[in-house]
């Protein structure tokens, strides 16, 4: 990683920067429309879609997620058999901040519910979103290096979602894939019915 040097060490004076070099790029993969969709699902060399060695990072932004039904939440897993099986063993931990409409309902709270140990289940992303018109949820996933066969597969992500009861709900998740096994597969869906609308966008980071 490059060091970015001020030409003139007062900052509040600088005038011009030094050489910026190799600050890393950003490169759209793939982009998946839900449209009462039971699942949507990214997997190493379909359509188009890379999760190999050809990123050490890649990144799930989802926008205006839409349950069909009221109160779900949503989840996604991992899989190292090209999605035949979406079972990675995962510890995770969650806590979130929320805020309700009406201004009389505030918190910030570990989220004991929504983390795994040791669980090949579907790691949930957002609690409760509301299937009103105008009610989603968007946010974004990271997962490093998924194709590695050394090390466990770490994911962060944070995620806002208007809440059925009208709460604006921002959560934050993060944990490991509990395996040395590359991670080739990953899919989202909803923990009951359908995602209704929605884009979820495939980034790597090079």
């Amino acid at each position: 990683m490059s060091i970015v040097k001020l030409n003139n060490k007062a900052v509040s004076n600088a005038t011009a920067f030094g050489s910026i070099t190799s600050l890393g790029s950003m490169t759209f993969i793939k982009k998946l429309t839900a449209s009462s969709s039971a699942t949507l699902s990214f997997v190493d060399g379909t359509d188009g879609v890379v999760l190999d060695d050809t990123y050490k990072e890649y990144v799930f932004y989802w926008f205006n997620s839409h349950p069909s039904v009221d109160g779900t939440r949503l989840q996604f897993n991992l899989s190292t058999d090209s999605g035949s099986n979406y079972n990675v063993t995962k510890t995770t931990t969650s806590f979130r901040a929320y805020h309700d409409e009406a201004d009389t309902d505030t918190g910030l709270f570990y989220e004991t519910g929504n983390d795994l140990a040791q669980s090949t289940g579907f790691q949930d992303l957002s609690d409760y979103n509301g299937n009103e018109n105008d009610e989603a949820s968007s946010g974004y996933l990271h997962l490093f290096n998924p194709s590695s066969t050394t090390f466990v597969k770490h994911f962060i992500a944070n995620i806002n979602s208007v809440q059925s009861s009208n709460y604006s709900m921002n959560t934050f998740v993060a944990g490991y894939g509990n395996t040395t096994s590359a991670v080739n597969a990953i899919r989202f869906q909803m923990s009951s019915g359908n995602i209704d609308a929605g884009d979820i966008c495939l980034y790597g980071i090079a």
